[in-house]
Order: C-alpha cells, then structure tokens, then sequence
C-alpha cells in the first residue's frame, strides 16, 4: 500500500487500463471517397456558377433589347471579360489555391497564411496591368477584332466602366482562391450567387432604365457587374480577417518573399496562358466570322454562350479538384491525385456532354431565350447543331488544366490549348483562302474541340507529378 491508502498498480498493467491513443484526425480531402468528396465540394460551385451563367443569360437578353448591334458589340468585347475573369478566377486564383493546398496538405499552416497575403499582391498589380493596358489600347483592339460604326462605339463603352474598375474582379476572385485552396467551397459560391442576383438586377436597371434611372446603356450593364464585385469583396474580406477562415492573410508586418511569389506564379502564371490562348482563340475565330456579317457574328455570340454556361459545369468540378490533388500532392499521395484527375474528368465529360447533345437537338430550346431576328437564329442553329456535341472534350480538358493546377504541373494543359490556337489559326487561314462557308468554320471550331480534350488528357499522362524518386544506387556485393 501506498502512503495514500492506494494500491500500487504494475506499470504494464496501467499500459492496458489506459484508453488506447487517438486516431489523428482525418482530412477528407486527403482520405475520404474520391467520388463523394468531389461532388460534396463541386455542388456549391455548380449551383454558383449556373447562377453566373444566368447572369450570361440575362445579360445577353438584354442587351438584345438594345438591339443587333449591342449584341455584335458584346460578342466583340466578351471574350476580353471573360478573359479577365478566367484569369483571374481559374488560372491565377487555381494557383493561389493550389500553392495553399499544397501548404496545408504538408501541415504549414503558417506558410498558408503567408502565401494568402502574397496572393492579394498578385491580384492588385494584375487588376492594375489589366486596368491600364484596356483603357490605353482598348479601343484599338476591338477595332483590330473587326469592330466598326455603332457596333465598336457600343463595345468601347462598356469597356472604359468594366476595365476601369479591373481591381475589383481581380481582387474578389483571388480572395476566393485562397478561401478554396483552405477546402471552403462554400462561401465563394455563396458569393458568386449572391453577386450573380446583383448583376441582374443592377445590370438590367442600369442598362435598361427602370423608373426614374435613366437607360445607361452598355456602360450601365457594366457597372452593374462592377458593384456586384465590390459587395462580394467586402464580405470575403470580413470572413478572411476576422479569423473565420482556415488561413488569415498576414498583411500586418508583411514581409515580401520571393519564395512565396515564385510558389504562386509557378502555377498561376503558366497556367494564365491557357485562358490568354483560349481568348486568342475566341478572338481570331470572332475576326474571321466578321467578314460573313453581323447576323452570323451575333448568331455565334449567341451559340458560345451556351458553351461558358455548360463549361462552367465543368470548371466547378475542376476547381472543386484542386484543393484535392493539391492536399494530396502535399501528402505525397501521388496515385490518389491522379485518380481525383481521372474521376473529375469522367463526370465533366459526361456531364456537359448529356446536355450540349441535347440543345444541339433542339437548339430553338436555347436561341429563343435571345432573340426573334431570324438571320441570327438560323445562324445560332447551325452553330450548335455542328459544334455543341464536342462541348464534352472541353468539359474535359477543363478538369485535366485544374487537377494540374493542384499538382503544380499545368505546362501540359497550357500546350494543348497552344495546339488548339494553331489548330484554329491555320485551318481557318486554310478555308478563309478556299471559299469556305461559316458551317465550314464552325466545324473547324468543333474539331478543336476534340484536339484540346485528347491533347490535354495525354498531357496529363506523360506529365510526373510529384517530387521525383530517387535514383537507387545497388553496391556490389564483397566477395
């Protein structure tokens, strides 16, 4: 007996009454279903993202009521937006995201929060680059797209208010790519549906006029996504500082290192490219459909719609990837990554493929939401009954550039789409020099389609991920 009146209990015997030690505690991201996680993380940015294609949808509506022209007008300046946007969103916000995962998927959760402040340097001198390069050379460029009389001085308005405020987008999309890269789908999502509701209302108000506001225009439509933005940063930015989040931006005392820069840029800025490449892309097809009139020009604006909305299905479930892979990059989980990249391609491929099949059946489904000038009808039919079933190779080569993003290996991706551009820029020189007529181009673009999505996949499965493994050296054997 002990001085306390206890017995004294054998060390080994106090080992077995002891509870048995706790399991660390578990990332689903690092080790749940594969399937489940993807899905339980894409559905927020799906249900966003639809919202934003609404925003599309509503927009080009009315616009369409401003008439023939505002349409051509934005079909010139769209692709200028929704570069801005992809970049800022899906290649440098995906980098932002993935150098974050990376860091929390290794357990340096310090690291994170400094990569965070980093990335909102990043966004305010791109959003500053893009704000004064638009402004100075804007007017030029939409020229250079085929812009002329009405068409160009409509286009040119919206992108003096839109390009104005380039800060803005910049900014909100970058502090969604730290809030995903942490695994919070969630608030982005929520933000970019409320922002979405904002850009409707204000959007039609201010380009339409409603009571006493007068009709802006173009300009109004543009500011009306501007202030949308603005509400979304202001709550992101209570949510990031405040502590709520899983990384706080460390803005105070910030020291600049090169090191965080570089793990960011090593991602975001081969992957901008891709998007920069896509646009370009966008932008000589756009060139070389002018010549055949505006009714076609503003039939295809009408026909590529329907394909940000349906590839937007496929960038939720890319960028729902990216924290995935990264996490499990960051784990050193190499075939786990690569099964993340194959499962989210599968679901984009058959998920936007399903319904661009079936608006290229009944394509009136979609045409009749924009307009009633028969031309431009005909020509948005003929659109997407050639080009909307290959939507599914894009919907696949969407998710093979994000799951690289999560990887730090996006050099792939970023060439495949360089293949597509040449694709497009020599067969289009190639019938623009034979009589070809616009069906003829648009199976051109379809079968760039199909280029992109088999080039990415075999990028992905010739790229090494992960670190790479040591050589091992056999010693002979002594006699």
């Amino acid at each position: 007996m002990s001085d306390l009146g206890v017995a004294e209990i054998p060390v080994d015997e106090k080992e077995r009454l002891l509870p048995p030690p706790e399991a660390p505690l578990k990332n689903a991201l690092v080790d749940g279903p594969i399937l489940r996680t993807l899905l339980w993380l894409a559905w927020p940015n799906v249900i966003a993202l639809t919202a934003g294609t609404c925003v599309v949808i509503a927009e080009t509506s009315y616009i369409g009521r401003l008439g023939v022209e505002s349409l051509a007008a934005m079909a010139l300046v769209f692709p200028i937006v929704i570069l801005t946007m992809t970049m800022s969103g899906g290649a440098m916000g995906g980098g932002v995201a993935s150098a974050i995962a990376r860091a929390l998927g290794a357990g340096d959760i310090d690291r994170a929060s400094t990569l965070a402040a980093h990335a909102l340097l990043i966004g305010l001198c791109f959003g500053l680059t893009f704000m004064l390069g638009m402004l100075i050379f804007g007017p030029a460029l939409l020229e250079l797209l085929g812009g002329r009389g009405n068409v160009l001085t409509q286009a040119v308005a919206y992108t003096q208010i839109f390009f104005g405020g380039a800060v803005v987008p910049w900014l909100m999309n970058t502090m969604s790519g730290i809030l995903r890269g942490t695994g919070n789908m969630k608030l982005p999502s929520l933000m970019m549906l409320s922002s979405a509701i904002c850009q409707i209302i204000l959007g039609g108000t201010l380009g339409l006029g409603l009571g006493p506001i007068p009709q802006f225009g173009m300009r109004g439509v543009a500011a009306g996504s501007l202030i949308a933005y603005l509400i979304s940063i202001a709550v992101m930015s209570w949510y990031l500082f405040s502590g709520r989040a899983r990384v706080i931006p460390k803005i105070r005392g910030l020291r600049i290192r090169w090191a965080m820069f570089i793990d960011i840029l090593k991602v975001g800025a081969i992957a901008c490219f891709s998007p920069l490449q896509s646009v370009l892309t966008i932008s000589i097809f756009t060139y070389m459909l002018a010549r055949f009139g505006t009714e076609i020009l503003a039939g295809y604006g009408v026909g590529a719609r329907l394909e940000f909305m349906l590839i937007s299905i496929a960038f939720a479930v890319g960028i729902a990837s990216v924290p995935m892979v990264g996490m499990a990059i960051g784990a050193q989980r190499i075939a786990r990554a690569r099964r993340i990249c194959w499962i989210a391609g599968l679901v984009a491929f058959v998920s936007v493929g399903t319904a661009a099949s079936f608006i290229a059946v009944f394509p009136d489904i979609w045409v009749n939401l924009f307009t009633d000038d028969a031309s431009v009808r005909a020509a948005s039919r003929q659109y997407l009954s050639t080009a909307a079933p290959m939507y599914a190779f894009l919907g696949l080569s969407t998710t093979c550039y994000f799951s690289s993003q999560g990887a730090a290996k996006v050099i792939g991706p970023v060439l495949a789409q360089t293949a597509r551009l040449l694709f497009i820029g020599a067969g289009g020189w190639w019938l623009s020099t034979h009589d070809a007529t616009a069906q003829d181009f648009f199976k051109l673009a379809a079968a760039s389609m199909v280029l992109l999505g088999v080039l990415s996949c075999v990028s992905v499965m010739l790229t090494r991920w992960g670190p790479k493994q040591p050589v091992a050296v056999v010693k002979p054997a002594l006699s």
